[in-house]
């Protein structure tokens, strides 16, 4: 096995390792290095990884030095390890410390790491990737890169422009860069004009499935004709604060949530209905804040189906890389919210008693009990314009809300796809009315037990009434037998994609194209 192989192996377990060890943090952990390494002479391999170093006096270092772990610490300057640096270091590891750019590029050149091999500077803030790569094109030895992590590391070029302006890097972010990928990416070295700050990120949203069927559950009278109840569903994401490329099928953004609120559905304050509006808040919206700014995004408002399908998709644009990896960082909140809206008559009080209401109907039986109605005020009836309706201020009610991981997306991927689970939802029985049967079994306790031949005939009454209804009811004499229908647990499909290089180039020449078409006669 070579040296390359050697060391790529080295920061592929390195790497792994660390992770394991940031998951449990040790007490003991080492906060600076003393003189007392000098006394190995003959040290070659240094590990260091996961502890609370910030600072690295390399006279420190014993100079046999030929690999240098510092994984996983606070180290934001490397002033103080280039003074006296190790002659013959092949590895250096620095990744997910706190260094940021551009002030340490100066210290990653072969005037201090003549011998340096491989190089470990991932998940620190690093942003400038044209001042990067000039430095560590003096690195003739260098042939196994890390950076991914980095904000620079989300620039749609990043990888092309590196695989161009370093042509004997071998392994850049732990993947092999084969000769068909260098010579797709050839030239660009030259073009330093695509390198801009500006990452595109598009987030779908398809089906949306079990949410409960809303009309199962409407707790009002048969006879009662208002207010006329919609329901309408959504599913809510928050994004990096940044610039919106408008798409057809998008909404506008709906809320502003400042660092640190958490972005959650705000519920309208003048909602009568109380008990519709309390959201079921799930622990993963209420961990604690995010550094960074978000907007709230809504798709459109769907209506009711077993699945509802949002076909939802839209781009957006970020210039703040810094921000932008704290938000991949810390991941963003999904939620599915259910949105009901009273409308009621303009001249109907939506507040007016029940009383009165049965007050009216009656008025209206007394009325058609005189008589039967002409035929011409019939016809004028039949004429009458729908009434004008009004709708109260919607009622808004969080179905469920779940944490989506994106930190992948820092890696090497470009896409995160995931269906979001909020489990089963629990919902509120409707209240049913008294049972016919149990109001003549009140009654019959005044009067006395029923007759033999009066059994016989209810008994015959039912009988006949089952057997009608057979037809229309086939779907309740199934669940009557034992068949019952299992709930469906409330899931969102959500994805979010980086448009790289060339996708990103070959969208802006597409867009170019459609713009200069339509501009044509």
């Amino acid at each position: 096995m070579s040296r390359g192989s050697t060391l790529c192996a080295h920061v592929t377990l390195a790497t792994r390792w660390l992770r394991e060890a940031l998951a449990k943090p040790s007490s003991l952990q080492v906060e600076e290095v003393d003189e007392g390494l000098l006394q190995l002479q003959q040290l070659e391999e240094l590990i260091l990884s996961a502890n609370q170093i910030s600072r690295i006096t390399s006279a420190n270092l014993p100079r046999t030095l030929k690999v240098l772990e510092l994984c996983g610490n606070a180290v934001a300057d490397l002033q103080g390890l280039c003074a006296q640096p190790p002659p013959d270091l092949q590895h250096l590891g620095l990744g997910y410390n706190r260094l940021c750019g551009p002030s340490q590029d100066k210290y990653l050149t072969a005037h201090f790491w003549p011998n340096l091999v491989s190089l470990d500077l991932s998940f620190n803030n690093l942003t400038d990737l044209l001042g990067l790569v000039s430095q560590l094109s003096s690195l003739q030895k260098l042939r196994i890169l890390l950076l991914q992590g980095n904000p620079l590391a989300l620039i749609p070029t990043y990888r092309g422009f590196l695989v161009d302006s370093l042509p004997k890097l071998s392994i850049l972010d732990d993947i092999y860069i084969w000769p068909d990928e260098r010579h797709r990416f050839h030239g660009l070295a030259r073009q330093p004009e695509l390198i801009q700050s500006e990452v595109r990120v598009v987030v779908s949203i398809e089906e949306v499935k079990g949410v409960p069927d809303p009309s199962a559950h409407q707790q009002l009278e048969v006879s009662s004709e208002f207010p006329v109840i919609t329901y309408s569903y959504c599913v809510m994401y928050e994004f990096a604060e940044g610039e919106e490329i408008e798409d057809s099928s998008s909404t506008e953004v709906t809320k502003i949530h400042p660092s640190p609120v958490v972005a959650t559905l705000d519920v309208d304050s003048s909602a009568q209905d109380t008990g519709e509006t309390k959201g079921q808040q799930e622990p993963a919206a209420m961990e604690e804040p995010k550094a960074h700014s978000a907007k709230v995004f809504v798709t459109p408002g769907r209506p009711w189906a077993d699945t509802i399908d949002c076909s939802y998709r839209k781009e957006h644009t970020a210039k703040d890389l810094v921000g932008l990896k704290s938000y991949l960082t810390a991941g963003t909140i999904v939620s599915v919210v259910e949105e009901k809206v009273l409308s009621w008559p303009v001249d109907a009080d939506p507040e007016e008693p029940e009383v009165t209401k049965g007050k009216a109907r009656q008025g209206t039986q007394k009325s058609s009990a005189k008589g039967p109605v002409p035929k011409d005020k019939q016809k004028k009836k039949k004429k009458e314009t729908p009434r004008e309706l009004r709708s109260d201020p919607p009622i808004r009610r969080t179905l469920g809300t779940r944490k989506v991981t994106l930190e992948a997306l820092l890696a090497t991927e470009d896409l995160v796809a995931t269906v979001c689970d909020f489990g089963i939802l629990i919902t509120e029985q409707p209240l049913q009315p008294p049972n016919p049967e149990e109001k003549d079994k009140k009654k019959g306790k005044d009067k006395g037990k029923k007759t033999k031949a009066e059994k016989e005939s209810q008994a015959r009454r039912k009988t006949t009434a089952s057997a009608k209804g057979k037809g229309k009811k086939k779907d309740s004499a199934e669940l009557e037998e034992g068949q019952v229908l299992q709930p469906v647990p409330l899931t969102v499909q959500f994805q979010m994609q980086l448009l790289r290089w060339p996708w990103a180039a070959d969208t802006q020449s597409q867009e170019s194209a459609a713009v200069a078409e339509g501009k044509a006669p």
